[in-house]
């Protein structure tokens, strides 16, 4: 049986971190270029733009990049009209088999934003300080930006004792990833560890678990009858409606891991008329898979037994994105994160968040996912957006130190997502 290569030392940690800070002028510069193209989830022309970016800086780097035009969908991923920009994958090999050690490490980001066209122009990249502004600064073009950036320092230090790096750019994220999804998931599957980069949050903590979410369309059926000659012919949907908002908004406090929205509800056409049928919008979201299951149950349980004789409801659950779970494996990530921030100055800590996304979607494969690994930001969806440039060297030098650590399975070799699967 042959020897293993013969590995490099490691970089330190501080190494990695004044590599980061010499490059964080070209960061700046190359931020400024990225915000300034509109990138809407809308604008395929403008998505297709930055991924034409990313692709030109991830080919220098040796990466094979492919780049996936995905069907029309609507927003809950059915076949309609709506025409996304490319999902573009790169991968490059790193130099430990997977059999002596190696791991396959995904990176995900998304080039989408929530702005519409025009927004550049409007409210162009600004730098006040170290706090930088624009559409999409934190959201996700500077966390995108930070892992390109790891991604060189890897290569300049030649630390390449990984099986494989992916990474993996989406277009549609701030809509739910409707087209992306299915792509994203077989990405996913066969990855040892997947790293979001999302932005750290305000306070600078990671992201270690996000609540899933579950999205139902709840039809409610009466009977028509004239309200004034013969009231008493018809069955109220509206009522019935009515009293299904109260017992479904009464399932809050219920369980410590699931809230239940009701958020859209219309009914009737005319004021004369018993109204037939209307109808309930509503989310939920959990921690857990098990804590959607249930509340789902709950919703059905409700629905069974309408307040108004003569109406029924039906439940369709339109779509579901699954929680990211805080799992053993995703705690040693964790850890690992935390010794290397240690080393190059920083204390870190996590934090669980209500809000989703392209997370939850490799973690609902089985990988375990550290997410929030970009620069620290804030104020994402509006025009108070921010990037605080001080930490993006930092942060950079903790995302490349983390793919070190996670590259080798130096953290433990148990806890690889799908290690020897």
């Amino acid at each position: 049986m042959s020897a293993p290569p013969r590995q490099r030392p490691r970089p330190h940690p501080a190494d990695l971190l004044g590599s980061a800070r010499s490059r964080l002028p070209r960061y700046l510069r190359d931020l400024a270029e990225l915000v300034a193209i509109d990138s809407g989830s809308y604008s395929r022309h403008g998505v297709n733009a930055v991924a034409d970016w990313v692709q030109t800086r991830l080919t220098s780097l040796g990466f094979t990049v492919e780049r996936i035009r995905p069907p029309a969908v609507d927003g809950v991923g059915r076949l309609s009209g709506l025409r996304t920009g490319d999902v573009l994958i790169a991968r490059k090999p790193g130099r430990l088999a997977e059999a002596d050690g190696g791991c396959r490490i995904l990176l995900a980001a998304h080039m989408d934003t929530v702005f519409e066209d025009g927004t550049a122009a409007r409210r162009p990249f600004t730098l006040d300080g170290t706090r930088a502004h624009g559409p999409g600064v934190s959201d996700d073009k500077g966390g995108m930006l930070a892992g390109l950036t790891a991604l060189e320092l890897l290569q300049q230090e030649e630390a390449e004792q990984y099986a494989e790096l992916v990474f993996l750019a989406t277009p549609d994220e701030e809509i739910g990833s409707p087209a992306s999804r299915r792509i994203t998931e077989e990405v996913a599957r066969g990855m040892h560890y997947a790293l979001g980069l999302e932005c750290a949050r305000e306070n600078g903590d990671l992201v270690l678990a996000r609540k899933g979410v579950a999205d139902f369309r709840l039809t409610v059926t009466g009977r028509a009858a004239h309200a004034g000659i013969e009231p008493e012919r018809g069955a109220n949907a509206a009522l019935a409606a009515a009293h299904l908002v109260v017992a479904l908004q009464a399932l809050n406090g219920r369980w410590d891991d699931g809230t239940v929205n009701v958020g859209v509800v219309r009914a009737g056409h005319r004021p004369n008329i018993i109204c037939s049928e209307a109808e309930l919008h509503l989310e939920v979201r959990a921690v857990t898979a098990a804590g959607l299951r249930r509340v789902g149950r709950a919703i059905e349980d409700a629905a069974a037994s309408p307040a108004v004789p003569g109406t029924t409801v039906t439940v369709e659950q339109l779509d579901d994105c699954p929680p990211m779970e805080a799992t053993r494996a995703s705690h040693h990530m964790l850890a690992a994160a935390a010794q290397a921030a240690a080393a190059i100055g920083f204390p870190l800590n996590a934090t669980s968040t209500g809000g989703v996304g392209d997370a939850n979607l490799i973690a609902g494969t089985g990988v375990p996912v550290l997410d929030g690994l970009g620069p620290i930001g804030g104020a994402d969806h509006s025009p108070h957006e921010w990037l605080d440039t001080a930490s993006v060297p930092e942060r950079i030098a903790l995302l490349a130190a983390l793919v070190v650590s996670l590259g080798d399975n130096g953290v433990d070799s148990d806890i690889g997502g799908n290690k020897g699967a």
